[in-house]
């Protein structure tokens, strides 16, 4: 059986790496992957480096597409992956998350009658104004299975009458904590070559477009990291796109007391989350990565896909509003539970491998 699986972005390379280790490990059952790379995040710390330390094949296509708008970037995706798709003949295409990589893939996928396989099926922010929400949407609807990871995903499709082919599997993103947590700790050296202490900063990562593209948004975020930044280290690895929108709106001067360093690999990057005292992010994964580190988190979102973060006491969501998150990080540190873990076991990837040989949809094509 070959399964053609499509990532574009950085943490789709982190989940791809929990299911292409459990394919290496299942050698000589017939089982292959082909990996498709489309260029969104295409620099070496967003990129290459990802796939040398997480232990990913070199991906067999890249199709080098990044930059430009939501439409041109998902229109050119979805014309080269439909050739990509009509050469391989794959009996799956698996998708990761939530991307304009996820989106294009689905449609090309769709239109050829290929099977669709979406992992983290499920998740709704429910803010339509946010790209991600459009694409795991339309990703769900044509996917043939729906491979959620955790109770409350399963129940937003059902609530929208979507039950056939969804499978509660796990996060694979737990699969790949488990499973390199303890390489991060030999990245120690990252902390003193910073100059900060374990449990003495204040970790920050900032790159949704709907704060970046807002001026008043991203000022909002901009001037808590600063007032933060006050009283306590604050480290900020900078996504370009931000960098780009700081300098463009004129607030990069507002930062001058935050820590600014490029984009780190993923061992860096949980290194600097199991050693933050607290986390302020966008980011879905990020949030995630605090909870399983047990490492509190404020988001700065007034919404969330991951609610079990935020009601284990572990994640609070305050939006861009500078004050609330000054007051967060000051106080977030006394209602968590312990005794939660609502991502499974450890053996998502293992559950959506034996999902995909047994279904009717991929047998069919055998």
């Amino acid at each position: 059986m070959k399964i053609v699986t499509v990532v574009g972005a950085r943490p789709q390379f982190i989940k791809a790496a929990a299911v292409s280790r459990a394919v290496l490990a299942r050698s000589g059952s017939g089982l292959v992957e082909v990996l498709v790379h489309t260029g969104q995040h295409y620099d070496k710390m967003m990129s290459d480096v990802f796939f040398e330390e997480l232990g990913i094949n070199a991906p067999a296509h890249n199709l080098a597409i990044a930059g430009g708008g939501h439409g041109a970037m998902t229109g050119r995706m979805l014309e080269a992956l439909e050739r990509v798709f009509i050469d391989e003949r794959p009996d799956w295409v698996l998708i990761y998350g939530d991307t304009n990589s996820t989106l294009a893939a689905a449609l090309a996928a769709s239109k050829l009658h290929i099977p669709i396989a979406h992992v983290e099926a499920g998740l709704r922010s429910f803010n339509m104004r946010m790209p991600e929400e459009v694409n795991r949407i339309v990703a769900d609807r044509l996917s043939t299975l729906l491979l959620c990871p955790t109770e409350a995903s399963i129940s937003n499709l059902r609530r929208e009458g979507v039950t056939d082919g969804v499978h509660l599997v796990g996060d694979v993103m737990y699969d790949v904590a488990l499973h390199f947590a303890h390489a991060a700790d030999e990245h120690h050296a990252l902390l003193s070559q910073l100059g900060l202490r374990p449990k003495g900063f204040v970790l920050a990562t900032c790159h949704r477009a709907e704060t970046t593209d807002d001026p008043a948004q991203l000022a909002g975020v901009v001037d808590g990291l600063a007032d933060i930044a006050r009283h306590q280290p604050v480290v900020l690895p900078i996504h370009p796109r931000t960098r780009a929108k700081l300098t463009e709106f004129g607030l990069m001067d507002r930062l001058a007391g935050v820590q600014l360093i490029e984009p780190v690999s993923y061992l860096d990057m949980v290194t600097l989350e199991k050693n933050a005292a607290v986390i302020v992010t966008d980011s879905g994964g990020i949030q995630k990565e605090a909870f399983f580190y047990r490492v509190p988190c404020v988001t700065t979102r007034r919404e969330t896909e991951w609610v079990e973060t935020v009601d284990a006491g572990w994640n609070v969501l305050v939006g861009t509003d500078s004050k609330a998150m000054v007051a967060a990080v000051e106080s977030h540190a006394s209602q968590q539970r312990f005794d939660v873990q609502p991502y499974g076991d450890g053996d998502a990837a293992n559950r959506i491998l034996d999902l995909l040989r047994v279904h009717p949809a991929a047998t069919r094509r055998q």
